[in-house]
């Protein structure tokens, strides 16, 4: 008999030795579950640490160096969060455009469609006698590109894009409005500070020169006085309570979502995603209502609010049309304020009112704005 064939015929392992080796076998997997399991905690932990890290570099971002409590009185909390590192790899093209057009890096933009071409031409009209030299318009489609062309004004065409194109030539004014949330976003990030405008605006002064600049987001109110514009106390009643039937709320009225200046800054990009995000799972939401929702509601159970600043813009320089035809031009001191823009936001026959704005704060016409009423007939 060979070598080979002793080594090949040498006898099976012995029942004990088998024994053994499952009981070593059970013991290695026991083992190696209680390192998957180990590992498993120690990956949690690792992904809690990092954002933790993430968070404490967003605050160090955002606070900057440690502070001590100054005197009673003395104390101010940070307001003016930090403008983001621009990313010209964003929009190469678009960038381009706004060095050429851009004032400290702040234009107007304007969203506009060929539905609203004779609106968007005394839109610019007045934007021109005014001398605002920093404005853009975003052309949604083709023949609104080639009237801005035609009448040298500045304008951008988006690259096609299905959804944007199918909006921009049929959406009525709230679907385009809902487009602007997404296409904001990529000017902040080439750090660009823009006063997002409504088509349905006279200008009178330049914004710019009337902005604090001290909050991410500088909005237009619909409030109609200084209680619905900045907010009150209002007293809610329920009777049944007894002795705690008055509870006390607090009211401010919705923000325009069609004029605001947004800074480049993380908590104002953060808004335009989230805006853009409900609007594009939400097709029967209203944008200006989702809007002011993101900006104005706390953290709760299950939500983490915006971590946002915020000012009201002055009622009476950024005027929404009620408060001009419900208030001012019934007032003989109030009319002889000039605001910085009027918003035909409350009422439908707009340019018919845009036109009345110019003839009463611009060619002197004192009965310009009797004719209208304060509403709408419907």
């Amino acid at each position: 008999m060979s070598k080979d064939q002793e080594v090949s015929s040498s006898p099976c392992e012995s029942p004990e030795r088998i024994n053994m080796l499952k009981s070593e076998l059970a013991l290695v997997t026991e083992k190696n579950a209680e390192l998957k399991k180990h590992a498993r905690e120690l990956s949690t932990k690792l992904q809690l640490a990092e954002q933790g890290v993430d968070q404490a570099q967003k605050q160090f971002l955002t606070l900057g160096m440690q502070h001590k409590a100054g005197p009673f009185g003395t104390v101010k909390g940070l307001r003016t969060n930090p403008m983001i590192i621009s990313d010209e790899s964003v929009n190469p093209t678009l960038s381009k455009i706004l060095e050429k057009i851009a004032v400290r890096k702040e234009l107007i933009v304007a969203l506009a469609n060929s539905n609203v071409l004779e609106m968007l031409k005394f839109w610019v009209d007045n934007i021109k006698r005014v001398g605002v030299p920093n404005y853009l318009v975003v052309a949604l489609d083709d023949e609104t590109e080639r009237f801005c062309k035609s009448n040298d004004v500045p304008v951008y065409r988006r690259p096609p894009d299905e959804n944007v194109d199918s909006i921009g030539k049929t959406g009525g004014n709230h679907a385009v409005s809902g487009l602007k949330f997404n296409i904001l976003r990529e000017f902040l990030q080439l750090g660009y500070s823009i006063l997002l405008s409504d088509i349905d605006i006279v200008y009178l002064q330049n914004p710019f020169d009337h902005l604090y600049r001290d909050s991410d987001v500088e909005s237009m109110s619909d409030g109609h006085n200084n209680m619905t514009a900045y907010g009150y106390n209002d007293v809610f009643d329920e009777p049944s309570m007894g002795w705690a039937r008055y509870a006390h709320t607090m009211r401010i009225w919705v923000y325009n979502s069609g004029f605001f200046f947004i800074r480049p800054t993380l908590p104002a990009i953060e808004l335009l995603d989230r805006v853009a995000y409900r609007l594009s799972h939400e097709p029967k939401s209203w944008d200006q209502a989702v809007f002011n929702e993101e900006l104005f509601f706390p953290s709760h159970p299950g939500y983490e609010g915006l971590h946002a600043a915020k000012r009201t813009m002055d009622i009476y320089q950024f005027m929404n049309s009620k408060v001009l035809f419900k208030t001012v031009r019934k007032d003989a001191q109030l009319r002889k304020l000039k605001p910085v823009v009027v918003h035909a936001n409350y009422h439908p026959d707009k340019l018919q009112r845009m036109k009345a704005v110019v003839e009463f704060y611009v060619d002197q016409k004192q009965n310009a704005l009797d004719t209208f009423p304060d509403g709408s007939d419907w």
